[in-house]
């Protein structure tokens, strides 16, 4: 069930709820729109304030309870020493997720001040604390179960047109992410590329645009070698999904996103460990964030030309599957060396890049993707990898990180490193050595963007979290859903 997300003017103490979310600083007084709020806690968020009980610590919580006929308990929630978009964005996750536990239908959220940006990610961070993947789990009967967070209102000073478009924005990313969040988390036997497919028309359906999907035989016939290399060993039909958006002059040149869809990855022949491998269904993390976005972008009606291209299959080892040491005929013409089947990801990209640059001409590509495990290394689990050849899409991807919540860093994509992708047989080999692996893997796609404007989001170390984060629990992040919607709103600007 989506959470219905709303805003309401007036003072938070007078809001009927069960519970009411409280985002406060930390070294700050409490504000004076809460003094009416205190009073029905009978003074607790003043005494817990002078007692420090409560410092409002980045993701502290304090829960207390009120009288009379506003909110009936107050979470209070700490934002850290600096109130912005990404630390109102937390606190709303906090709220929602712990609204849902607690079972409660309806909750409200206030923060100080009436920042449209800040309003935006609390609305997205409210519904991406409060997501939960239940579809799979037999629920206990009615009479025990707890209710699920249906609402959740946020409390502005005035309900004005800033606040109202703040709302709609909020709304459109949280769709967004709750749809790259639900395909991410399915199993791989459900999540196929046939499903990604069939979401991506119901996308284009419901918003008016247009999808055109592709299966083996085509991709056949249009030279795509090494996105069908990865696809040869299973009987799976391989899917090249586009989705074009218009919203833009029809001259203009459109911006491409392109996502790396693996609904499971098991390596192939060069076969990853046992040990967790049931997370590879999250290889499709980046297609996933791309049809996200497109939700998003088609929600927000943003005044752009958008191309969402996915290139989706599975890659697994069987009697018909690439071997090591194969070479394959890309869409672009080049010749490619496959060293190891494990390093997929680039040989679908490779063709849908090519195919992106050569048809839509850009005026920029981006491609996400679950890419390297050497980019975990590099940067752990709070960076996204940017890599790029255009700085000038690189610098606004960046930007795009940093307002979305999602952070993001630039790794070197130097000429050097393409030495480490020689082949002694082909134009180029697949994997670069255990040296610079995300570099390599950047610097290989490099090889197959036509010239475009181009930068590559390698999102293996955030698109998922093996643990649980505070706000949220383990499994999809959303990343990076709002990234990209920033990237596009950016150029839409």
């Amino acid at each position: 069930m989506s959470l219905l997300s709303s805003i309401r003017a007036g003072d938070p103490a007078t809001i009927p709820v069960p519970l009411i979310g409280v985002a406060l600083q930390s070294g700050k007084a409490m504000p004076r729109a809460l003094a009416r709020l205190d009073r029905a806690t009978g003074g607790e968020i003043t005494r817990a304030r002078r007692a420090k009980d409560f410092k409002g610590n980045k993701d502290e919580t304090l829960l207390l309870y009120a009288s009379g006929r506003g909110p009936e308990r107050v979470l209070l929630v700490g934002v850290g020493p600096a109130l912005t978009p990404a630390s109102v964005g937390r606190a709303a996750a906090i709220v929602g997720r712990r609204a849902n536990a607690m079972g409660v239908g309806s909750a409200a959220f206030w923060f100080s001040g009436s920042d449209g940006s800040m309003l935006e990610s609390a609305i997205a961070g409210g519904s991406l604390g409060a997501w939960e993947y239940t579809a799979l789990r037999t629920l206990p009967p009615e009479s025990e179960r707890n209710a699920t967070l249906a609402s959740i209102a946020f409390v502005v000073p005035a309900a004005d047109a800033a606040a109202k478009a703040a709302l709609s924005a909020g709304r459109a990313i949280a769709a967004g992410q709750q749809i790259a969040r639900t395909l991410a988390m399915m199993p791989g036997n459900l999540c196929t590329p046939e499903f990604l497919a069939a979401t991506a028309r119901d996308i284009a359906k419901r918003h008016k645009l247009r999808c055109v999907v592709r299966g083996r035989k085509e991709m056949q016939a249009m030279g795509m070698n090494s996105f069908l290399a990865v696809a040869q060993g299973t009987p799976q039909d391989p899917k090249l999904i586009v989705i074009e958006y218009k919203g833009g002059k029809r001259s203009e040149r459109p911006v491409c996103l392109v996502g790396k869809g693996l609904c499971f990855d098991s390596g192939g022949i060069s076969i990853k460990p046992a040990a967790s491998m049931e997370q590879m269904k999250f290889d499709m993390s980046g297609a996933a964030g791309v049809i996200g976005a497109m939700e998003a972008i088609a929600r927000m009606k943003l005044p752009i030309n958008v191309v969402c291209l996915i290139g989706s299959t599975t890659n697994m080892p069987s009697g018909t599957a690439m071997n090591p040491g194969d070479v394959v005929k890309a869409y672009n013409g080049k010749t490619i060396e496959i060293i190891n089947t494990d390093a997929e990801g680039r040989l679908v990209l490779a063709d849908v890049l090519s195919y992106a640059a050569r048809t839509f001409k850009p005026q920029a590509m981006v491609d996400a993707a679950t890419l390297t495990g050497a980019v975990v290394v590099a940067l752990g689990h709070t960076a996204t990898g940017v890599l790029g050849t255009d700085s000038k899409v690189v610098d606004e991807l960046l930007a795009a990180g940093q307002r979305a919540g999602e952070p993001s860093w630039q790794l070197p994509a130097w000429p050097e490193y393409r030495d480490q992708l020689k082949s002694d047989v082909a134009d180029i080999k697949n994997i670069g050595g255990r040296g610079a692996g995300s570099i390599t893997a950047a610097m290989f796609l490099a090889d197959f963007i036509e010239g475009a404007p181009w930068a590559h989001l390698d999102i293996a170390g955030t698109a998922y979290t093996e643990t649980d984060l505070g706000t949220i629990g383990r499994g999809p992040t959303g990343v990076p859903v709002r990234t990209l919607v920033e990237f596009v709103r950016g150029r839409a600007r």
